[in-house]
């Protein structure tokens, strides 16, 4: 024990980084543990859009949409979902696989979607940018 002491105030800032590494690993564990939707990767996505029917919700403003988003994709800004809750209360019960362009406005999309009873929930990780970059189809202009 006297050696991890010694070793902690000979190089306390790796022994700081190594604290805060650990901490920050397990918040993100507890966190992904309690919160109510999945995360789904763009290939587990196609795979369900192969297998299924899931809604796709583009949480992106609408210049990002336009430049090319997922076939029959409904568009619904982040900012405006609060008021937007009645165009898509229809689809509790379903699949629903929240996107948006890096995967960020996503998980508080699936937050406020989830507070609202959404049961079927998904955030797609690393949004159109990572769908992007996996080559996979997009449309382009408005729908």
């Amino acid at each position: 024990m006297e050696q991890y002491i010694e070793f902690a105030t000979n190089h306390w800032m790796l022994a700081t980084a190594f604290v805060a590494v650990t901490y920050f690993l397990i918040q993100d564990i507890i966190e992904t543990s309690l919160r109510k939707y999945k995360t789904i990767s763009p290939m587990l996505t196609v795979s369900k859009l192969n297998s299924g029917n899931p809604i796709i919700i583009d949480v992106r403003d609408a210049g990002e949409f336009k430049k090319g988003h997922l076939a029959d994709a409904i568009h619904i800004p982040l900012t405006s979902l609060d008021s937007s809750m009645k165009k898509v209360e229809l689809y509790k019960k379903d699949e629903v696989i929240v996107v948006c362009q890096t995967g960020m406005r996503s998980t508080s999309a699936c937050d406020k979607l989830t507070k609202e009873g959404f049961e079927n929930l998904y955030s797609m990780t690393g949004g159109m940018q990572s769908w992007e970059e996996n080559k996979l189809p997009v449309v382009t202009g408005k729908k």
